[in-house]
């Protein structure tokens, strides 16, 4: 778990990284395509899975919420840090959380679990309400909208999985389910790069290492890692280790990417991840793999 992890923690940082040579909506459009091609390849081959017929309606809404989490993600990724992005991000357990309570009567939230939800709003606001230099308000407010992103993209990997609990797919192989979400974003994400001007592709050694790193270890050998660990281990135990990802995603962007870390941020990260915890740590179902 803690080199899975390090691994999702890292991939904010790889798409800002790479951001230059190649834009965040077509690296996660060809990361996609690419993901998805090896999930098909290594279940109908490797692991020769069956896949459940009649999920084309399920797939699409779960697919068009996740392609609109790494539209989130990429868009927000082009005017605030990463170290932000993986923080805002990882509100989705919150969604998540308050979708169940409202579609499934055996998913009803009890006091802690809201006392966690108000936690981990109120890091939230204290993070987009802290001050801001009036010298530097125009970044500022650009900034603020690359939060406002991650917490969509937030709310739409919650949705997602609200999406998969209440449908068939819960009862299809994890394989076909993430299939169906890659598959998905590529269709879609891929044209929004074409139609927006942000197909530019610079080979460098960057834009393949990051591409390469985000395909095939992120969203391939470490979903299906965790797949296999959550058929090992307690759901809620892996849950609550995951998230260690922002702690890593922060310490990365810091480190590698010498972003910024005000007080005020790093307040409002600690109130969201405590918030998280007490949500996670009381109930939570088996959850998808973690976004990094």
């Amino acid at each position: 778990m803690v080199l899975l992890c390090l691994t999702w923690g890292l991939q904010q940082v790889a798409i800002k990284a790479a951001g230059a040579d190649v834009p965040p909506v077509l690296q996660v459009a060809l990361r996609s395509g690419g993901s998805g091609l090896l999930v098909w390849l290594f279940s109908r081959i490797v692991s020769r899975e069956r896949w459940l017929p009649g999920l084309a309606g399920p797939g699409l809404v779960a697919g068009l919420l996740f392609a609109g989490e790494f539209l989130f993600i990429a868009e927000g990724l082009r005017v605030t840090t990463a170290s932000h992005m993986v923080v805002f991000l990882y509100t989705a357990p919150v969604f998540a959380a308050m979708g169940l309570h409202l579609a499934l009567p055996e998913e009803r939230l009890a006091k802690p679990q809201w006392a966690g939800i108000a936690l981990a709003f109120l890091g939230v606001a204290v993070t987009f309400f802290r001050p801001r230099g009036s010298a530097a308000a125009p970044a500022s407010a650009a900034a603020l909208a690359g939060d406002l992103m991650g917490v969509c993209a937030g709310a739409a990997w919650g949705l997602s999985t609200v999406a998969i609990r209440v449908s068939r797919l819960s009862e299809a192989p994890a394989a076909q389910t993430l299939f169906l979400q890659l598959a998905v974003a590529f269709a879609l994400l891929l044209p929004v790069a074409v139609l927006t001007g942000e197909a530019r592709f610079h080979g460098t050694l960057l834009a393949w290492s990051s591409l390469g790193f985000q395909t095939v270890v992120v969203s391939f050998a470490s979903y299906l890692a965790w797949f296999q660990l959550l058929r090992r281990y307690l759901a809620a135990r892996l849950g609550v280790l995951s998230f260690m990802t922002p702690l890593f995603g922060v310490a990365a962007g810091a480190l590698l990417l010498h972003e910024p870390l005000d007080r005020s941020f790093l307040s409002g990260a600690a109130l969201v991840l405590l918030g998280l915890l007490v949500v996670n740590g009381q109930r939570f179902p088996a959850p998808p793999p973690p976004r990094g």
